[in-house]
């Protein structure tokens, strides 16, 4: 089995942090969110990964090489027609091989290899209250028979969670070419869930796969959400003369903490300095430097300088803010 994953948004929500680095690059929980998605992939046994990149892709090529020791490949996508035409770039490096797709800024939790060991098309599914919101799988019994982008009267309530183990490779490149082919486009651009409706239709089975968590990092809001609920699950107790941490806090290599409190569910990553500061809910990218500050629910971008008392930022890397 291969691993495809489409990273060549924008993340137009998240700027300003995104003006220097792609949203997958983005830290949360001690790590960039594609590295959370590349762990998973190695712990399943992959060894080859097609990355289909766009907007500063050289910064993920540069950071997966230097990283992971797998097989990859990378494919650029220079127009933002869909997720469905992403999909379909990978087509000449998947070939006829099983693909586990995974979209590259969404993190899951859950037993992946039972996932990817049942056999078969498995496309991966949760419970949402708000189903109109989402991509929503109409099923009988674990057999999908249809997939619905936001519908207006939802049938169900099982929110498609993007992460598509697909072992009928063959056919879903063939129905990917013949939307894109057709011009068949649904909210403007070419969608994967077309694609996997026609497999149905073609007689193709797909059946859902409850994921335990799905864990979105598209705008801050979610990115700090996402930074909490991974803390929770797993975050290695640190002690800090001098400073209070209330866990869970998440702390890199090589980082000054003085007469601090940080937490709860906070992390900062490598060669940050924080000095007489009070911190919680935020994350704080490499190199960061925060003095006399008060933050939560903040976000603080590599080699940004924050100085003075607030209680809540979105600063981007390499700025500088003093409320002194």
């Amino acid at each position: 089995m291969k691993a495809v994953i489409p990273v060549a948004g924008e993340g137009t929500r998240l700027r300003p942090h995104t003006h220097t680095v792609p949203k997958p690059l983005l830290r949360v929980a001690g790590k960039p969110i594609l590295g959370h998605i590349l762990d998973d992939v190695v712990a399943l046994g992959i060894k080859e990964v097609v990355l289909v990149v766009g907007y500063r892709g050289e910064n993920i090529v540069d950071y997966v090489r230097a990283n992971y020791d797998l097989e990859l490949s990378f494919v650029e996508q220079t127009e933002r027609l869909g997720l469905g035409h992403a999909i379909s770039l990978s087509k000449e490096f998947v070939g006829e091989e099983p693909v586990l797709i995974l979209l590259g800024d969404t993190i899951f939790k859950g037993d992946l290899k039972k996932m990817v060991a049942s056999g078969g098309n498995s496309i991966g599914v949760k419970p949402v209250p708000d189903p109109e919101r989402f991509g929503i799988a109409e099923i009988e019994g674990s057999r999908i028979v249809s997939l619905v982008e936001k519908p207006e009267k939802p049938k169900s309530d099982l929110a498609v969670a993007g992460i598509y183990a697909i072992t009928e490779s063959g056919a879903l490149y063939g129905a990917l070419d013949s939307i894109i082919s057709s011009g068949r486009r649904t909210k403007g651009e070419f969608q994967l869930t077309d694609a996997l409706n026609m497999m149905i239709e073609k007689g193709s089975e797909l059946k859902c796969f409850e994921v335990e968590g799905w864990y979105d990092c598209g705008k801050p809001e979610a990115l700090l959400a996402t930074n909490r609920a991974l803390l929770e699950l797993a975050c290695p107790l640190v002690e800090i003369p001098g400073s209070i941490l209330i866990d869970p806090v998440c702390i890199g290599e090589n980082v000054v903490i003085e007469s601090s409190v940080l937490g709860p569910f906070v992390s900062v990553a490598e060669n940050s300095i924080i000095k007489r500061s009070i911190i919680r809910n935020s994350i704080l990218g490499e190199g960061a430097v925060v003095e006399d500050g008060l933050l939560d629910s903040s976000l603080v971008g590599d080699n940004a300088v924050v100085k003075g008392k607030f209680k809540r930022l979105n600063v981007g890397d390499s700025s500088e803010i003093d409320f002194t």
